[in-house]
Parts: C-alpha cells; structure tokens; sequence
C-alpha cells in the first residue's frame, strides 16, 4: 500500500544507500513522496548531494555518494521528512537522527520509545545528542542510539515520563 492510501510512508516508496555506504558513516534519508514544490533541503545541503530534477514539484534526490551525514537539512525541511542514519555508531547500535519541534527538550542519556512511521512503539533507545544552534533554524535535531535492526523503523519518539528529570 502506498503513502495516499495509508497515510504512512512505506519503506518501498524511498530510495535507501547500499549497506557498503551505510557502512562509511553517516547519510541522509529522505522520506518526501508527495509532489509539491519545495527545495528547502536542496538549498541547505553544502555538499550538492540533495537535487531536484527538472520540476520544483519532482521528489528530492540524493546522492549517497556526495551526502556526508552532517545532517544540516533535517532542520530545513518543513515536511520533517529527513533523517541521518549511522550505521558505524557502535558495534551493536546505529543512530537515527530526527527532526524535534517540542518542548522541553529531551536530554543526553535518557531512555526513550522507539516509535516506528505509523506512531507504533517498535524497540527503546537513548538520547545520545541534541543539536539547538541557530543553524537549525528553531527545529532541534535529536540522535537516538538504535538497535541496527531498528534503523530504518525507527522514525520518532515517546519521552518516558519515569526518564524525565523533575524539579
């Protein structure tokens, strides 16, 4: 089934790096797959390696090849549909990061769960950075440590109340 139908992006309807380019560090997932005209993303890449063919309409491209991870076109897209996996992380982990519009702001090491695309809990993870500068222009980038399993489901997450510092 696809986005229109369901409401939730399908894995099938995104381009995904090869597992030997997963394997050289971190890069961009873009899960746009309506057709509207936005290039947030394109702009914001220092690289080159996000580009929209032909129409400001056509879904976003990138070249795996290009893409260093660095992550700044997360905050860019207005659509929240950019993610940065990083597969080399640890041994037993990778990471996701994901763009965050709410306060309070989550902290460094606290335990969280794992939300997949359709808002479901799929795994925990931890909180292991939080990006804020003006660069991200107002929209947090947080990196969640993630089974490797989980890296292409994971895609949000629920702050667990029992986690959360209190005043």
């Amino acid at each position: 089934m696809s986005y229109l139908e369901t409401g939730v992006v399908d894995v099938k309807e995104i381009k995904i790096p090869s597992e030997a380019r997963f394997m050289k560090g971190p890069v961009v997932i873009i899960e746009c797959v309506q057709r509207i005209p936005c290039n947030p993303c394109v702009d914001s890449c220092p690289r080159g390696a996000i580009k929209i063919n032909g129409s400001i309409n056509n879904i976003p491209e990138v070249d795996f090849q290009l893409c260093n991870g660095c992550g700044v076109c997360i905050s860019n897209c207005p659509g929240l549909a950019i993610f940065v996996i990083d597969k080399t992380y640890s041994e037993e982990r990778a990471t996701v990061s994901i763009p965050y519009e709410f306060l309070p702001l989550p902290e460094k090491g606290e335990r969280v769960d794992l939300l997949d695309r359709s808002g479901k809990v799929c795994g925990k993870g931890e909180i292991v950075r939080i990006r804020n500068a003006k660069i991200q222009d107002r929209t947090p980038v947080v990196t969640i440590a993630v089974d490797k399993d989980l890296v292409m489901q994971v895609r949000f997450f629920k702050r667990r109340i029992d986690e959360r510092k209190t005043g």
